[in-house]
């Protein structure tokens, strides 16, 4: 199975001197290609550096990361933002939705952005695939919580994205709301062979992913596949930071 993402070495440090921090130490891993992968780790383990990181959102101080067979360091700014919009989606846990666009225009907005066409059909299939037909003329206001959800988990489908990066998704939702959308994220990797990789710090969440990486102090100490909810906040328990 190829590697839909991969990092070597990779290593973060903000700051210099004597305040430096290092976020990342010489972290080094492969996501397959349509696996769902949850990162999971105390506050301040790295996590979010960890995403920002593969996803082209920050730059590392060292080491390489390949989104397939690019590699994203030495890219410019501008390249990077055609990469992310091109082939990456996101979803965080404030969905980022623009309020004065209605549903289908949020979900198509990066095509707009990235100057591409709307493949009606391929809009048509996520539009059911992440249950908001009937919903598609309707403003983010007038959407719950977990229907806002959806339309950003849409949006970042809707470019045929080799990874989908989700901060946190299911964050700001109750459980009973948090199962579905975990549920059509799952969806998303078994019926449409999509890569997802998944910051939670939740591990209802984690149990829905393929392997849960386990992130201390800027390094992976540990992997799990086959989680379940039990096994990852037993694990979480030993990393020690855990409440």
């Amino acid at each position: 199975m190829t590697d839909a993402v991969q990092l070597k070495a990779v290593s973060k440090v903000y700051g210099k001197g004597q305040g430096a921090v290092a976020a990342l130490r010489e972290v080094s891993v492969g996501i397959p290609a349509g696996s769902f992968t949850a990162v999971m780790g105390p506050s301040g383990s790295g996590k979010s550096t960890f995403l920002h990181c593969a996803a082209g959102l920050d730059t590392p101080s060292s080491g390489s990361v390949r989104l397939g067979d690019t590699e994203l360091a030495g890219m410019d700014e501008t390249k990077l933002t055609k990469l992310r919009r091109r082939r990456v989606g996101f979803v965080f846990q404030s969905f980022n939705l623009v309020p004065s666009l209605n549903v289908l225009e949020n979900i198509t907005l990066p095509l707009r952005l990235a100057h591409s066409r709307v493949e009606q059909a391929w809009l048509d299939e996520i539009v059911v695939r992440v249950g908001l037909t009937g919903r598609v003329g309707h403003r983010p206001a007038q959407l719950s919580g977990g229907q806002q959800q959806r339309v950003a988990i849409a949006r970042a489908l809707v470019t045929r994205p080799e990874v989908v990066f989700g901060d946190e998704p299911t964050g700001a939702l109750d459980t009973v709301t948090a199962r579905e959308v975990l549920t059509l994220l799952r969806g998303v990797t078994d019926a449409m062979g999509q890569t997802v990789v998944m910051v939670t710090h939740d591990p209802m969440a984690a149990s829905y992913a393929d392997t849960v990486l386990f992130l201390a102090d800027g390094r992976i100490v540990d992997s799990m596949t086959e989680p379940t909810a039990d096994r990852v906040a037993e694990r979480m328990t030993r990393l020690g930071a855990w409440t």
